[in-house]
């Protein structure tokens, strides 16, 4: 799991993507900052990779609004696009 989430983290601080936070944008590296802080908060709950994801990584936690990524042009909800990196992570460590 520390492996998974330590991937991720790193994935989302090295993107450089936008991330947007209550609709204000960030770029990775603050997104990345964030996450840790709120990872750091939540860990009492976090019993699995996707824990992380669902209690650190996807919305806020003040508005209930979902983070978003915009990668290329493309915005697509945080909690998706983790969702598709730790599979790609996972296959490819098999």
């Amino acid at each position: 799991m520390e492996q998974e989430i330590d991937h991720l983290l790193r994935y989302i601080e090295t993107s450089g993507c936008t991330f947007s936070r209550n609709g204000t944008n960030h770029d990775s590296r603050d997104a990345g900052t964030h996450i840790r802080k709120k990872y750091a908060y939540a860990t009492r709950w976090i019993r699995s990779t996707e824990d992380f994801i669902r209690y650190a990584a996807t919305k806020s936690s003040t508005s209930g609004r979902p983070y978003l990524v915009i990668c290329d042009g493309v915005e697509v909800p945080t909690a998706e696009w983790l969702a598709d990196e730790l599979t790609r992570f996972r296959d490819n460590i098999r």
